[in-house]
């Protein structure tokens, strides 16, 4: 084994048995426990899944905000039929693979919505753990190590951030998208039993298990797959745990793309799924 005694722990790869000893000697276990630093097996890799429509202006730049999180990764990318020169971004993203991250891009040859690319990216992970990364820079990828460490430490099977717990900030926007999606995470609860704030989050984590277990009864192409994923897991009980997020929304200007029939859409799929698997 290598001797890092002398090595400061800043130059240490984070997340290392090494590099959290050093931190743990220096400030204590409780301390650590409170800043979420932790180990992170050497064998552990995480897969992030992004579905992609149409992102050209934001692409690169959340590529290389997941590339800089200290974990070893897959990032599968999966194009829905880009019609703004997205597409001719990939070859370069493929260049971009390192040690810590390799990459898979799958294209689509027409627009099928989001629900389908994630399909899709769920059908080729390999990783331990699967998380759902949006290509819009609305969600930051720094906080991928609090959101995994349930996952690692084999408290949960899945986890899903919310953007309504907690003190994290918060880009304000629009009133009735926040009461929409209080309203169909509210009725979700009822129907699924469970207790989220925030069933619309594109931060769902899983275990590969979890992935591998659901994927085959997965039908929704669009918006659509929020409340099916939640119905079910929530019918297999898996061991939910949910964690406070910060978010930079997007307005219509800037891209975004959700619009009221989806939200028609989760609601009838909040009744189908929590009827029936």
């Amino acid at each position: 084994m290598n001797d890092h005694s002398s090595i400061p722990a800043t130059e240490l790869q984070p997340y290392t048995a090494e590099w959290y000893s050093r931190i743990r000697d220096g400030i204590g276990e409780i301390a650590c426990k409170e800043l979420g630093i932790y180990v992170i097996p050497d064998s552990f890799c995480l897969s992030v899944v992004i579905p992609i429509y149409n992102e050209f202006n934001t692409l690169l730049d959340l590529v290389n905000q997941v590339k800089s999180v200290p974990i070893r990764k897959e990032l599968i990318l999966v194009d829905d039929g880009s019609t703004d020169g997205t597409r001719d971004l990939l070859d370069d993203v493929e260049q971009m693979a390192d040690a810590m991250n390799s990459f898979q891009v799958i294209l689509h040859d027409q627009n099928q919505g989001k629900g389908s690319a994630v399909r899709t990216g769920f059908a080729h992970v390999t990783g331990n753990v699967v998380i759902i990364q949006d290509a819009d820079l609305e969600y930051d990828p720094k906080e991928y190590p609090r959101l995994i460490r349930p996952l690692i430490e084999q408290k949960a099977d899945v986890v899903y951030g919310s953007r309504f717990l907690g003190d994290y900030p918060h880009r304000v926007l629009y009133f009735w998208h926040y009461l929409g999606n209080r309203f169909l995470t509210t009725l979700s609860n009822c129907f699924t039993n469970l207790n989220l704030t925030d069933m619309e989050t594109c931060y769902k984590v899983f275990t590969r298990e979890t992935i591998e277990e659901i994927l085959p009864k997965l039908r929704q192409n669009r918006f659509g797959i929020e409340p099916e994923i939640t119905a079910k897991i929530a019918r297999r009980r898996k061991r939910i745990y949910e964690m406070s997020i910060s978010y930079s929304g997007r307005s219509y200007d800037d891209g975004k793309k959700i619009g009221w029939r989806d939200g028609i859409s989760a609601l009838w799929c909040i009744l189908r799924y929590g009827l029936a698997d």
